[in-house]
């Protein structure tokens, strides 16, 4: 199994989970019971890939958010919404494709009555790793599309970056094709003016995968 750039030579616990012969079903009811790093202890659940199983096309977020964590599926929040008009807009049926995260638990910290999002630690992205790097073997697509930041480090390396590098195509050192563009949250919290623009880049960035993929 290749290993995503920012693990380097550490090995996590969360290996000693994965199944000698890993299908997505025996992966997801593996990593419910992840202890691999401390942020299931105030997750409410693992939030596992779910799509297509031969999918030609994996879109790599970073973690599950509130709502996510709450229904145990991943991208179905606001943010989720997002992602599905982008898709739509870019002629990619989400039902063809294969999307999951990066870390499989919600990262957070109480503001009032609130759980706001934060951003997971270059050790909890470690342990997390067996999980994604599976995820990639069982499903072996045909591009990787790394949605924002955390995402284009740890499956990309940490000499890329989000807005630098969208919507170019590289190998990554999980031998996919491997491309950039913003996390969709990115497109929520853009103000009125500059969220049709990001909202533009996405969906362009992933016009390009699928003409990749399809032809013109």
């Amino acid at each position: 199994m290749r290993q995503l750039p920012l693990t380097g030579e550490e090995v996590s616990s969360a290996v000693d989970l994965v199944p000698d012969r890993p299908t997505l079903k025996a992966l997801r009811e593996a990593a419910a019971n992840c202890r691999a790093c401390p942020l299931w202890e105030d997750a409410t659940q693992t939030v596992f890939g779910e799509g297509l199983k031969r999918a030609r096309v994996m879109l790599v977020g970073e973690q599950p958010g509130d709502r996510e964590d709450r229904e145990g599926r991943p991208f179905v929040g606001p943010a989720g919404r997002i992602l599905d008009q982008a898709l739509e807009e870019a002629g990619i049926d989400r039902g063809d494709a294969y999307v999951t995260n990066v870390v499989k638990h919600f990262k957070w910290k109480p503001r009032g009555k609130r759980r706001i999002h934060q951003t997971p630690k270059a050790e909890e992205i470690k342990a997390c790793a067996p999980w994604i790097e599976s995820e990639i073997e069982v499903v072996d697509p045909e591009v990787l599309v790394c949605l924002g930041a955390t995402a284009v480090k740890a499956v990309m390396g940490p000499e890329y970056r989000a807005m630098r590098d969208h919507g170019r195509f590289v190998e990554s050192e999980l031998g996919r094709l491997t491309t950039a563009t913003l996390h969709p949250s990115a497109v929520l919290r853009a103000n009125d003016e500059d969220r049709e623009e990001a909202m533009r880049m996405v969906v362009g960035d992933l016009r390009k995968v699928r003409k990749r993929l399809n032809g013109p």
